[in-house]
């Protein structure tokens, strides 16, 4: 059954075919996401953005919720990146390498940075992000966030400008002892 013409001879409702506009919707919105957070990103401002109907928003996502989930889609899945990091039975010389590696991929890849600050920012605010961001990064979390937050969100020197090398380099041995070793001072744990 087809759509009847409207009064300017156009039909009304979806294009046929493949229009981008799921896509434009997630690309805006994990640019309001990173930039605003969570609380203060709004639908209104992500259908703009995607000069789109916000609506179709609602069409294609359900909730503001949904969307979040949809844009912030991690490329990576931190639970290999870690199995990837600690396959030799725990090695720190091999698990310190693998994991400069891992972080310089990671620290390259602005589309994951900015999907990682979103859902920093948003788990400020938002319960249910705080707990995903517990599952995301599980044994190292609060060393991830605090990179991710003084490097790409408050931008801290020399951290913002260092090459991603150097910064996984400089971290990667400490994230390992967090991942292996023990936490307590020599000789309490």
């Amino acid at each position: 059954m087809s759509t009847p013409p409207t009064r300017r001879g156009r039909r009304s409702g979806r294009r046929p075919g493949e229009s981008g506009t799921r896509e434009a919707i997630l690309a805006a919105a994990r640019r309001h996401f990173a930039d605003r957070g969570y609380g203060h990103a709004s639908l209104r401002a992500i259908a703009a953005t995607a000069e789109v109907d916000q609506k179709l928003i609602a069409h294609y996502f359900g909730s503001k919720q949904q969307l979040f989930l949809a844009a912030i889609g991690l490329p990576i899945n931190p639970a290999e990146v870690m199995d990837r990091v600690l396959g030799d039975g725990g090695d720190p010389a091999g698990a310190t390498a693998r994991l400069v590696d891992e972080l310089t991929g990671i620290l390259e890849r602005p589309e994951i940075v900015q999907s990682i600050a979103a859902l920093i920012r948003a788990g400020a605010t938002e319960p249910e992000v705080a707990q995903l961001l517990r599952q995301f990064f599980p044994g190292v979390g609060s060393q991830i966030i605090g990179l991710v937050m003084a490097r790409a969100v408050v931008g801290l020197e020399p951290l913002a400008s260092m090459s991603a090398r150097a910064v996984a380099e400089s971290v990667a041995p400490g994230l390992v002892r967090y991942l292996i070793g023990s936490l307590a001072p020599d000789g309490e744990g």
